[in-house]
């Protein structure tokens, strides 16, 4: 059976940056019966649980791990090596898991596919990936959000 990365906060599980999680009953239901592995990247790197939130400033995943620009809190504090070791860690898991697809958190600095936070802390998004997502697909791994609801 296909294994499917799944971001753990869609599931349920407590490691949002606020302490909480952003449950989707569609999404499990959707997952029902499927084989799937929950990781949270940012939890992977080394931050906890609860956190500041952080924001990509100036750009999205690919600039991260290209060490053109940073992941930084709401208080200016640079989390950028514990985002880019989260998403290693994630590539890690689902290489070694032969995945080939993932249900990740829309928006999210680390999930986040197609668009993100634009580093404002204000809500406002703009085009691009989070650092998690941009490895994932760099590699061969399909990724959708809890918004796609596509299995392939």
């Amino acid at each position: 059976m296909e294994m499917i990365l799944v971001s753990a906060c869609l599931l349920g599980v407590n490691c949002k940056y606020d302490g909480k999680n952003n449950y989707n009953r569609e999404l499990v239901d959707l997952l029902n019966g499927k084989a799937i592995v929950p990781v949270c990247p940012e939890q992977l790197g080394g931050l906890t649980t609860p956190r500041i939130a952080a924001e990509i400033q100036n750009g999205d995943g690919s600039d991260v791990v290209e060490n053109s620009f940073k992941v930084l809190t709401k208080e200016g504090v640079d989390v950028s090596e514990a985002f880019i070791k989260g998403a290693k860690e994630t590539l890690y898991i689902a290489m070694s898991m032969c995945i080939t697809q993932a249900f990740l958190k829309a928006k999210s600095p680390s999930c986040g596919s197609g668009k993100i936070y634009d580093g404002t802390f204000s809500g406002v998004l703009r085009s691009g990936d989070g650092v998690t997502t941009y490895l994932l697909k760099k590699n061969g791994i399909k990724v959708f959000t809890e918004n796609d609801f596509l299995i392939e």
